[in-house]
Formats: structure tokens, sequence, C-alpha cells
């Protein structure tokens, strides 16, 4: 039986509450399925900066590096800057860490309505590779002068060949496994004249390699129009860091809300614990309420146990969450329902323990 040690870091606002949630679901898979998920939490996030001046401990990541996977809520606080809270902790450990790949994907559940026509968001079956950490986030600049008229801030995008190259390649090999073959590099090198036209450069020369794949190049304001005027013509996007961080938004708002938009922010190279989380944000205007969504943190938990190995228990998780959503009987309230975050926890779990569960429900729309 396999045992994996995993990082629990719920963090910031609803954070804690969807963690637990797919704790739930992960301990549930592992039992059916036979193995063993070791857990550990850490009460790192705002409240922890409150007592101690910073948002984790100083060496976090060489805790971090002796797990297999990290699994994490949100962060955000409305008493703390966001620069301080996204900073001192997530960034940190993406950068720290060497996650460089962040890979969102969108896929649109049985059951959930889209803002959409049907005919359109039934055709919406992506996966975003975001670059994940250098780009527009890689912290490079400052600010002088500060509170004179004259005061400056400078922010400067960073794009090493290095970055770069690895990024798209992982982007090519991940559309290579896929039914479409199909990569579109989203990019604007129209008017940033040097990062971005690097990306593209490197785009060109990489596509060369990989000629059973089909590429296109889109400026990223055509791409956000395509996503919801063509979405069929779009498979595996590869975008920079911020470019991707905002189109994967408008990805999960068109299959129906950030609270089922999952991620995993990946070491390709298997050196480092890759680490596993909801896109949505901490939700402070909800926090204790119970009525958080949880799928998006069971969906980063069925991408954790595939890249762990446990593909049965990925599968299973995820056909227990199509089965959930195709009822459309118990839906938190941001799909239109009026469950709570533990009815559907609960629910995702009878499903998934079925004997006669469709294992292939997920499969047929998501792959």
């Amino acid at each position: 039986m396999g045992k994996y040690k995993i990082a629990a870091i719920g963090g910031d606002g609803i954070g804690p509450e969807v963690v637990e949630s797919g704790l739930k679901c992960l301990d549930a898979v592992a039992k059916y399925i036979g193995f063993e998920l070791l857990v550990e939490r850490f009460p790192w996030g705002s409240d922890y900066y409150r007592a101690h001046g910073q948002m984790m401990p100083q060496n976090a990541l060489d805790i971090l590096s002796g797990f297999d996977a990290i699994y994490f809520g949100a962060v955000g606080d409305n008493e703390i800057p966001d620069d301080v809270t996204l900073w001192g902790l997530r960034l940190v450990i993406c950068q720290g860490l060497g996650l460089y790949a962040n890979v969102r994907p969108a896929v649109m559940l049985p059951g959930v309505r889209s803002p959409l026509r049907e005919e359109l968001s039934n055709k919406i079956n992506w996966v975003v590779v975001r670059e994940n950490s250098e780009g527009e986030y890689a912290g490079v600049g400052g600010r002088s002068h500060r509170g004179f008229a004259e005061e400056i801030a400078i922010d400067a995008s960073v794009f090493s060949r290095v970055g770069v190259e690895r990024l798209q390649r992982f982007a090519f090999d991940l559309a290579r496994t896929r039914s479409e073959k199909h990569l579109t590099c989203v990019t604007k090198s129209n008017a940033q004249r040097f990062g971005m036209v690097l990306w593209d450069e490197i785009f060109v020369q990489l596509a060369q390699e990989y000629p059973d794949v089909r590429t296109d190049k889109v400026l990223v304001d055509a791409a956000t129009a395509r996503m919801v005027l063509n979405p069929s013509s779009l498979d595996v996007i590869v975008a920079s860091n911020l470019h991707g961080d905002i189109l994967s938004d408008l990805a999960a708002a068109l299959v129906g809300s950030l609270g089922i938009a999952a991620s995993g922010n990946l070491d390709p190279s298997g050196n480092n614990p890759s680490m596993f989380e909801p896109v949505h944000g901490s939700a402070p205007d909800i926090v204790g309420a119970g009525i958080a969504n949880p799928i998006a943190a069971i969906w980063s938990g069925a991408m954790m146990c595939a890249h762990l190995g446990e593909k049965a228990a990925s599968s299973r998780l995820m056909a227990g969450l199509v089965e959930v959503a195709k009822a459309n009987e118990v839906l938190t309230r941001d799909l239109g329902g009026a469950g709570s975050t533990e009815d559907v926890t609960k629910a995702t779990i009878d499903a998934l323990e079925r004997d006669d569960l469709d294992l292939e429900g997920f499969n047929r729309i998501g792959s």
C-alpha cells in the first residue's frame, strides 16, 4: 500500500474550510482504492502573520521539501495588504520550490449552468498552462520618493529563455496527450516588444519539434473574445504569468463559477513537492457560513492524486464530482443551489464510494 506525506496549508478565509472538505474526500477515496495519505496541517497564513509578523516561518521551504505534495487553500485577508499575504506565502512557495507550471483545467460539468448559451458552453474543454515563476510576477522593481509628487513605482517583467522554454515545452507535451492535440500561444508581442517577442520566438522554435501538435498564436485581448465566442477553437492554452492568471479566471466564470476551478502548481522535474489549490480566493465575506463551494478543492485533490501516481483515485474523485454536478440536487449557492459545504462534501463521498460509479463520466468530457 502506497503512503504519501501531504502538507496541508488551509491559509486564509474559506481556505481551511475547503481544504478540510477536500481532505475528507481524499481520505475516503484513499481507503476505497487502498493507499494512505499522511497529512500534516500547518497554520500558516494571515493569523500566523498577526502572531509572528510573517506569513510562515523562515524555514518553511525546508519543511515543505520533505513532503510528497502540498494541499493549499487560499490567501488574502481584509486587514493585511494583498501584496504582503501573497508574497509572504503562495508566491514564496511557488518560486522557492521551482513550481513553474501552473495547470488550470476548465471543463463544463453536466448540470452546471454557464453564462454562455448551452451550444457554446458545452464546447469548453480547456487547460490553461500558466508560467508560474517569473514574467509579470517576478517581483522585480521598486519604489522611490515615497509620498512626494515625483514618487515612482516600477514593476519589471522578467522573461528568461530557460523559464519560457521549459514552460512551453511542458505545454507542448501536455497538448500531445489530449485528443485535439492543439496548443494556442497567448501573447501581447505587438505592444510588449521584448519579453513577449522572446516568448513568440521560442514558441515557433519549439513547434518544429512537435509536428503532431497543431499550433496557433493569439493576442491576449483577442483570446478573451475567442474564449467567449468560439470556445471549441481552443484546447491547451499557454500563457505568461499575468495573462494565464486572468484567462483562467475568465475560463472559470464561463464554466459556472470560480468555486469549481482547480489548479496544480507543478515542478515537472519531481525534485520538489508540487502544490495543489483551488483558484478561488479567500472570500472573507462568507467565512464560517458553511456555504463555500468545495468542488475546486476536491478537484485539486484529484489532480494531486494523479500527480502522485494514484490515477484510479483521481478518476474516482472526478467521477464522483460529475455525479454530484449532474444530479443538480446538492450544489452551493454560487452554482444556483442551496447546499452547504458539508452537503457537497458528503454527496461527493457517497458518489465515489459507489461500486457502480461511472468512472468514464469525466473522461468523456475532460480529455
